[in-house]
Formats: structure tokens, sequence, C-alpha cells
């Protein structure tokens, strides 16, 4: 397999070697045979927030939010369709900073939404403010 990928999968968290070439062909999951993207946000938790930030190959975007943010609810259908957008040359997914309060508290996040991009486990960019799926594409693809 020449150029392999790391991709965790959003269902099962198992990590797969994807070849480069076959990313954007629809891969499936080697263990549970789901789709490895779907165009949607994965939900995560702290456990999920590590397997996905550092094994995965492609960039990961986090939307830090929470369920009584007003500006958190209207930007999540715009972060739903940015997925849809930017899959699969970039993993889309969400903490929900009441329940990773730590995640929260490690990362600084002080406003919310805030969305953090993540490159070989490392933050390499952050925006805060809610914005439309079109925003969030082009502050991806010119940060990554």
């Amino acid at each position: 397999m020449s150029n392999p990928l790391h991709i965790v999968c959003p269902h099962c968290t198992t990590t797969n070697r994807v070849a480069a070439a076959r990313a954007t062909s629809g891969p499936r999951c080697g263990k549970c045979h789901q789709a490895l993207f779907d165009g949607h946000p994965v939900e995560l938790d702290e456990a999920g927030f590590e397997r996905h930030v550092a094994g995965n190959d492609v960039p990961v975007v986090i939307d830090f939010w929470a369920p009584w943010c007003a500006p958190c609810r209207s930007m999540a259908p715009e972060f739903e369709k940015a997925a849809g957008m930017l899959e699969p040359a970039v993993r889309l997914a969400k903490v929900n900073t009441e329940v990773a309060q730590n995640l929260a508290q490690r990362f600084n996040i002080r406003s919310i939404p805030t969305m953090a991009l993540f490159r070989g486990g490392r933050e390499i960019a952050r925006q805060s403010g809610a914005m439309g799926a079109s925003a969030i594409a082009s502050w991806v693809r010119a940060n990554s």
C-alpha cells in the first residue's frame, strides 16, 4: 500500500490504513465495516478526542461547544454542512465542553463556539465565534 493514511473510524475508533488514492472512494472500516467518512461531524468524549486527534493523518477540526450556548446551536447545522464539504480531506468533530470539561480546560477554551484545527496531534489554528458552512470550509482550507 503506497502512501497509506491512518484514518480513525468514527464508529468504533479503530485506526485503519487506507491508501491515499482510495481515501476519496468511500473507504470502510476493516473492523466494523462502516464508512470512514459519512459527511457528519463525530461526537467525541475525552478518550475519543485523544484517539482522533493523535491517530488521524488527515487534519481534525474540533468544534468546542455547549448545549446551553445559542451561537453554538445556530452554528451546529453549518458545521454539519461543512463536514460534507470537507470530508475526506479533513475530519470534523464536536466536543461538548459541559461533558468534557478537562479538554476545555486543557485547551484553554474561554469562549464558545471555538474551533481548533489539529494536524499530527498538535493544534495549528483556532477560531472563536459562530460561522457559516462556507466560512468554516474557507478557514479550514486556509489553515490546513
